[in-house]
């Protein structure tokens, strides 16, 4: 049996992440062996967020409050969540969300949820689309009104 101990994670930071953006990531559920689950420790120092609000169509995500409390953005608005409090985002609009650190102390929360390929993230925010086939090469983060007809440069 694999396993870890998450009370002392590795976080890694990315330094091109924006401010606003600047998250401590600790990913776990591949090192185990996981192939279907991605499962990841996030820190979140005052003012940051895992990432921009956005939705999935193809995969449910879940979040667990481990330290500190964390503004959760959905579609009925901002909620606070605090340590062993849990949120579930389903597939499509309704489970649209962001996770952010509003208070003045770092917050740990776990993010976990199935891994499909490819798959698609919404962000309304910046009215963007980005598509995830599991080839850097491949993936694809557009604007909406990028778009173009279904037959757009086709030979007819």
């Amino acid at each position: 049996m694999r396993r870890i101990d998450i009370s002392q994670p590795e976080f890694r930071y990315d330094p091109a992440d924006p401010e606003g953006f600047r998250a401590g990531m600790f990913r776990f559920g591949a090192e185990l062996g996981a192939r279907r689950t991605g499962t990841s420790v996030y820190e979140l120092p005052p003012g940051q967020s895992v990432c921009p609000y956005h939705y999935e169509h193809g995969e449910e995500e879940w979040l667990l409050v481990l330290t500190g409390t964390a503004s959760v953005r959905t579609p009925e608005g901002v909620e606070q969540l605090g340590p062993h409090e849990a949120a579930f985002f389903p597939v499509g609009p309704d489970g649209a969300h962001q996770v952010r650190n509003d208070t003045d102390a770092t917050v740990r929360v776990l993010m976990w949820g199935e891994v499909v390929t490819p798959t698609v993230s919404v962000y309304p925010d910046s009215d963007k689309i980005g598509i995830f086939t599991g080839d850097k090469r491949d993936d694809l983060l557009v604007e909406r009104s990028s778009g173009v007809d279904y037959f757009h440069g086709e030979g007819g």
